[in-house]
């Protein structure tokens, strides 16, 4: 068993981990702000990147919503899905796509239900990941707000129906 699976099956030490970092994101944000997001961003996209990916097998998506998914990223799921699991879930909790592979969000709901503080957030709806953000820091798109927009288009009427 690697580091990360052991860690990730421990959603209750990483999510003290994911407390006390967004604290200390929120309190640096005035610096992070004052030397610029780009410039922070360069310094601090490698540490994230390297730590998350060793950790949570990180995709590097920029909206890192780990802390509503069981610490469990669900970028990691074949059909990148951010909303809970498809309707392949096999009988035995594996992934349709690859059989081998537990279904992430199989994964990611047993691991909520060992959270204390953001164990709830599982059934959140959450925005489809905005493919521009890509490879970008969650922690600079979590202070500036960023990850929190939707995608161009997402909201809005893509079916009308007729009434005849």
């Amino acid at each position: 068993m690697s580091l990360g699976s052991w860690l990730r099956d421990h959603p209750a030490l990483l999510e003290s981990a994911y407390d006390f970092t967004q604290r200390a994101f929120r309190g640096l944000h005035p610096l992070i702000k004052r030397l610029g997001y780009k410039r922070s961003e360069r310094v601090l996209l490698p540490v994230e990147d390297l730590t998350k990916k060793i950790v949570f097998d990180c995709r590097t998506c920029g909206q890192c919503i780990l802390h509503s998914t069981g610490m469990t990223c669900p970028m990691t799921c074949p059909k990148n899905l951010r909303n809970g699991p498809c309707g392949g879930v096999r009988a035995n909790g594996n992934c349709e796509v690859k059989p081998d592979m537990r279904c992430v969000w199989v994964e990611a709901y047993e691991r909520s239900q060992r959270m204390d503080t953001y164990g709830h957030e599982i059934i959140m709806l959450q925005p489809p990941v905005d493919r521009r953000l890509q490879d970008t820091s969650a922690w600079i798109n979590m202070l500036t707000g960023a990850d929190k927009e939707a995608p161009p288009g997402w909201g809005e009427a893509v079916y009308e129906p007729t009434t005849e």
